[in-house]
């Protein structure tokens, strides 16, 4: 199988605190990858370096085999790039609709387009809603963003995300805050998306990842400390001591 994302020794620090050091992280497309540690282990820096949110120090990020360890952050998404965020970041004042306009908008020529408006625009308003009905979203599509519930959001973000028609998708905690019910849901969504897409997922509900995921890295203090299937990742005692807490 190809590679999809490959990260290699890479680093990143804030004035003395080191906090990514050498990593490495090979994921073959298709796979659903699961980044594991505790608070502060990295994972999030690790993100926004994938990103281009943040500037390594040193090392290299190639996606989809194109190097990318210097491309700005719009130019990763047009290259099939696309994440989510631990703290969901949203237009909370515009419909739900509107969200979904301007997320597709992102890898449309008619960002570029200097007259008009897009909210007539019928083609994007049926994709859009397209998008929303995929996520269980189309009868909301006109309501404001702030009289949705939190679960509802998430999966907005979601389906943002994949409205970019991502090759590569980075998922922060996709179900941090969600009620047993709102997970049920969400992870539903997740198991839908095609293998035609590549997933790198933070969570710490671990019965769910570890039931979504293909291979495990354990981050710890910004370093790899392991990475393998999930049975192997699972039955480390290194795993159990920094992770599990047993």
């Amino acid at each position: 199988m190809s590679v999809a994302l490959d990260v290699v020794d890479l680093c990143k620090a804030f004035g003395g605190l080191q906090v990514t050091r050498s990593v490495n992280l090979c994921v073959e497309a298709g796979e659903r990858h699961l980044l594991i540690g505790p608070n502060g282990a990295g994972k999030t820096t690790l993100f926004n370096l994938i990103a281009g949110d943040l500037a390594p120090g040193s090392g290299r990020i190639e996606l989809m085999g194109k190097p990318v360890t210097r491309t700005a952050t719009a130019d990763r998404a047009q290259l099939g790039l696309a994440r989510t965020y631990q703290i969901v970041t949203l237009f909370g004042r515009d419909t739900l609709l509107h969200n979904v306009k301007l997320a597709l908008l992102g890898k449309s020529p008619l960002r570029w387009r200097p007259w008009g408006s897009f909210e007539q625009d019928e083609a994007l308003s049926g994709r859009a809603l397209q998008v929303l009905a995929s996520v269980g979203l189309e009868d909301k599509a006109k309501l404001p963003l702030e009289q949705t519930s939190y679960g509802e959001k998430r999966r907005l973000e979601i389906a943002m995300a994949l409205a970019q028609q991502p090759r590569v998708l980075l998922l922060d905690e996709p179900l941090a805050g969600l009620s047993s019910e709102e997970r049920e849901t969400v992870t539903a969504l997740l198991r839908r998306i095609d293998r035609s897409v590549t997933i790198v997922m933070i969570e710490h509900d671990m019965e769910v990842a570890l039931a979504f995921a293909d291979r495990i890295t354990l981050l710890h203090y910004g370093e790899v400390i392991l990475a393998g299937t999930r049975q192997e990742v699972v039955a480390d005692p290194r795993t159990r001591e920094i992770y599990l807490g047993q």
